[in-house]
């Protein structure tokens, strides 16, 4: 076989980079006439969101989980706060839920794990992806959750941990207010919101949590670090792990954020490959 000519390869990579630029316009339409289309979501993201944040009560998931749910349309599925929508209405498994809640304790996996797979099943805010908060909190947790994407013919992105010393949760608990209905999260000294004890983006009441105090924290952090230390090595185990320091300021740790997605995305691509590559005319 003759060799190629330089200037037949230049011209064979120009053509397949002008089709490379195509094939992401017309990617780029499909989207926005779904997004029109379905009249319920008119933000399409351009990529999935599937993952799950990691750390103790105070660590600022409350903080950034609101904030990737607006970034990639994906759904925020905080245990914490379901479980405590279930105890204000009273139902058999918030009066359950309470007894161990104020105790300190973990409910158990069965019920989290009924509860999470209705959400990911129905909840249509979760068609782009999730946010799980609090979710696995055991390594049977874990197994079941890969389970179920599996049977999804889908798998877990991330599994972030926002990584802190227990000696600061303290300040950073007692002086937490939450916004019931959103979740949003703000603090008295570090992260006050803009009008006293009103949310920024709906102006309704804050509140602070009644196990948000020194005593129940102690106890919380002794079985979150019991329990879910195993998840942890669970995750390192897969390559999705990633530490983040959550003793920063939250602009930072949000930044450090954007950083291990974009890692993924960038480690994805490389490993995909472009159609130069694969046709052999990219080094």
């Amino acid at each position: 076989m003759a060799p190629i000519k330089d200037e037949t390869l230049d011209a064979l990579r120009d053509l397949v980079s002008k089709l490379e630029s195509r094939v992401e316009q017309l990617e780029a339409k499909l989207q926005s006439a779904g997004g029109e289309g379905s009249g319920r979501q008119s933000k399409v993201p351009s990529e999935s969101m599937r993952m799950i944040l990691i750390g103790p009560p105070g660590a600022g998931k409350g903080t950034q989980a609101p904030r990737i749910k607006e970034k990639y349309s994906a759904c925020h599925l905080a245990t914490g706060d379901m479980l405590r929508s279930q105890v204000a209405k009273k139902t058999s498994l918030g009066r359950e839920a309470k007894k161990i809640m104020d105790q300190g304790g973990l409910v158990s996996d069965e019920i989290m794990v009924d509860m999470i797979k209705n959400e990911l099943d129905n909840n249509s805010e979760c068609k782009y992806g999730f946010i799980l908060d609090g979710f696995p909190r055991t390594v049977a947790q874990a197994e079941r959750l890969d389970k179920m994407l599996q049977e999804k013919q889908q798998k877990l992105q991330h599994a972030v941990e926002l990584q802190i010393d227990d000696g600061l949760l303290v300040s950073r608990i007692t002086g937490r207010l939450i916004h019931p209905a959103s979740g949003r999260s703000y603090h008295k000294i570090f992260n006050p919101p803009k009008e006293s004890m009103k949310d920024d983006i709906t102006g309704e009441p804050l509140i602070q949590r009644s196990d948000d105090n020194a005593d129940t924290l102690k106890k919380r952090l002794a079985t979150y670090h019991q329990q879910t230390t195993p998840v942890v090595n669970y995750y390192q185990k897969t390559g999705i792990w990633k530490p983040i320091d959550a003793s920063q300021e939250p602009g930072q740790v949000w930044k450090s954020l954007l950083n291990v997605f974009q890692e993924n995305k960038s480690s994805s691509t490389t490993k995909t490959g472009s159609l130069l590559s694969k046709i052999g005319l990219r080094n």
